[in-house]
């Protein structure tokens, strides 16, 4: 029972060990390149709002017609 205790520690602590060498590998995006991009999904989260928006009042025209 002491040795698997021992064991399942050593790989928590290899593993963090690998997280803490691979945090330092990530490239981080500029703040410019994060504020464009996150313009660019809002316009489109936006259009695509508006067009269902806009084919939702159209079915419910021509349903109510029905």
């Amino acid at each position: 029972m002491n040795n698997t205790l021992e064991t399942a520690k050593k790989n928590i602590v290899t593993y963090f060990k690998g997280v803490r060498t691979e945090w330092g590998k990530i490239t981080w995006p500029e703040k410019h390149q994060v504020v464009v991009e996150t313009f660019f999904v809002v316009a489109i989260v936006f259009v695509f709002t508006v067009f269902v928006y806009f084919v939702d009042i159209i079915f419910d025209a021509l349903l109510s017609k029905l």
